[in-house]
């Protein structure tokens, strides 16, 4: 067993758990495939009646896929490996969206990227006071993947747009406005709800055990700011294209308005290319609607993106050299290759992107 994860039976609960807290339990390929592979087995168990999925560390559940290893094996021309990494990733948080048993993840500290990936597509995600959701793709040179957009298409184009494009890090109130998480419950309660999930899992109808725990621990996690501030700006985000919808948080920015400056700011130092794409696939995704297509849809993306300059350069200037100073190919959103995107995606030319 891979040293970075713990696969273990308590009682009728399978336990998931993520054990690499010096890298706040980034994901490696072997950690996946354990994650898989305790998914399949116990779906054929008849002692199991429910899953945690959890982390080690007080810096959160997980900070995403350790892109660092992934961009190795780009730099190596290990394309295969590169390939294999996203394609059992995304097989995975299939797995978590379809299980037929209940699925809890525990959603505290730092939750991204691959984090979502693993906690909010599970049936049951438990968000605490000191959750950071966020999908910082843009800034490394690639797309907001792990099927975020099944999650996203269910509320509005403007509150996931402003998640997606600028990268910004939410807490639990957004991510609950969000469709990330279900619930907040305070750190103090966090692990007494988790043994009684587990015991939960005994019970002959675990689903309204798990639910009524959940909400008698749950706690108000206060006003979802990102989201009212996103809601202002729908005018913004309904533009036709990406260029369009920077434009304009640009103009009204100048105009004083201070949510589109904010929202600017972040945006316009991200990966050109990424932008667009996250822009297409969000859009698709919304006439999609199906995890499983939308997953087969960042897969394809995925392939394209991560063997693009930008991504090792992404990861260089954010995670390797940290001079958070990347050079985009191309550096403007008017030079990006639409028609390349589109063509992956199985889309007309010509759609908004």
């Amino acid at each position: 067993m891979d040293d970075f994860i713990s696969i273990s039976v308590e009682e009728a609960c399978g336990v998931i758990r993520l054990t690499r807290p010096a890298a706040i339990n980034a994901l490696t390929p072997d950690m996946i495939a354990e994650v898989l592979d305790a998914l399949h087995d116990w779906a054929d168990e008849e002692r199991i009646g429910a899953v945690l999925i959890e982390g080690e560390g007080e810096r959160g559940l997980c900070a995403g896929g350790d892109v660092r290893l992934t961009r190795d094996g780009v730099l190596s021309g290990d394309f295969g490996r590169v390939h294999s990494f996203f394609a059992e990733e995304y097989e995975m948080n299939r797995l978590i969206a379809t299980y037929e048993k209940p699925i809890v993840a525990i959603q505290h500290g730092v939750v991204m990227g691959g984090g979502i990936g693993i906690s909010s597509h599970a049936r049951y995600r438990i968000a605490t006071p000191t959750s950071i959701f966020a999908m910082p793709e843009a800034a490394i040179g690639f797309f907001c993947d792990v099927g975020v957009n099944a999650l996203l298409y269910k509320t509005t184009q403007a509150r996931a747009l402003a998640f997606l494009l600028s990268g910004q890090s939410v807490g639990a109130a957004d991510a609950m406005s969000l469709g990330l998480a279900d619930a907040m419950v305070e750190t103090r309660s966090l692990q007494g709800l988790r043994d009684r999930i587990v015991e939960a899992a005994q019970a002959n109808e675990p689903d309204t055990t798990i639910t009524a725990l959940i909400q008698g621990a749950s706690a108000d996690p206060g006003p979802a700011q990102f989201c009212a501030l996103a809601d202002t700006l729908e005018e913004v985000f309904s533009q036709p294209n990406t260029e369009k919808i920077i434009e304009a948080l640009r103009d009204w920015g100048d105009d004083g308005d201070p949510a589109s400056a904010a929202l600017y700011a972040r945006i316009a130092r991200h990966c050109p290319t990424s932008l667009v794409a996250i822009t297409l696939t969000h859009r698709l995704a919304r006439k999609q609607r199906d995890v499983r297509t939308i997953l087969e849809t960042d897969l394809g993306m995925a392939k394209l993106l991560a063997l693009r300059p930008d991504f090792a350069e992404g990861v260089r200037a954010v995670l390797v050299d940290k001079d958070k100073a990347p050079k985009w190919e191309p550096a403007r959103l008017t030079d990006v290759d639409i028609g390349e995107l589109e063509r992956v995606l199985g889309i007309a030319e010509g759609v908004p992107a």
